[in-house]
């Protein structure tokens, strides 16, 4: 099992869905978690289950972030947002909201994180991408651009960072059963001109062999493992678990 005692781990989006379920095994694993939400509340009561420690930040407010230092051995960057818009009508506020939120924030709390990394000659990040950061979809501008650009990002990070003992992965889930996914059921039914109850099995289910959501735990899995030390040579990866989705 992944020993992380005496390791500190920040996971941005923490306190709902994947975020949620990284903290908690983080914590098992021995590591001190700070849960970075925008909902200060939620990550209160998470830290106060795990003993860990709640940051309450709006990580969309990148000019805030440009001058952040960041005491961690592990950095999870997964805070998101979603929109289902054709390109024409989407609105540029938005998009550039995502984008500034996964993208841009991500590369912040990176620079934010390596030097004390370097320090220490061991750091790792995990970056919550997604298949989309691998294939598109219609409907999904902003996303897709977000998370191909954050995967970009994290070869970058693993390049310069592995001289320096730290390594920097992505990992690509399919839909996860997650609050982000249920929000998206109503805009997806929406923009194909189905019903609700048909969204699951023919949008988001229609690309994969295996046709179940993801649970969040077995994304928590994957980025536990990636955190320690058996995965010291994995670096510039992008890790699938999308049930066969970009096998096609």
């Amino acid at each position: 099992m992944t020993d992380l005692t005496g390791k500190k781990a920040v996971v941005t989006g923490g306190a709902s869905g994947i975020g949620a379920a990284c903290v908690r095994a983080f914590a098992a694993a021995g590591a001190k978690v700070v849960i970075a939400d925008l909902d200060g509340d939620a990550a209160t009561a998470i830290a106060d289950e795990v003993g860990g420690e709640a940051w309450q930040v709006d990580l969309s407010d990148t000019a805030a972030l440009a001058e952040l230092s960041l005491d961690t051995d592990i950095l999870v960057n997964n805070a998101g947002i979603q929109t289902v818009s054709p390109i024409q009508e989407f609105d540029p506020a938005r998009f550039n909201l995502i984008l500034r939120l996964m993208l841009e924030s991500p590369f912040l709390l990176i620079r934010a994180a390596l030097p004390t990394m370097y320090e220490r000659g061991w750091g790792r990040i995990i970056n919550l991408s997604s298949v989309h950061g691998l294939r598109a979809s219609a409907y999904k501008s902003a996303y897709v651009a977000a998370k191909h650009g954050l995967e970009g990002l994290s070869k970058v990070t693993a390049l310069e960072g592995g001289p320096h003992g730290v390594t920097s992965n992505c990992i690509n889930p399919g839909y996860v059963r997650t609050p982000l996914v249920e929000k998206q059921i109503a805009d997806q039914a929406k923009v194909h001109g189905i019903p609700e109850s048909d969204v699951v099995e023919k949008i988001m289910l229609t690309e994969s062999a295996i046709k179940r959501l993801v649970e969040p735990t077995e994304v928590a899995s994957l980025a536990l493992w990636l955190a320690g030390d058996d995965s010291s040579m994995v670096t510039g990866a992008s890790y699938t678990m999308d049930g066969g989705w970009t096998s096609r």
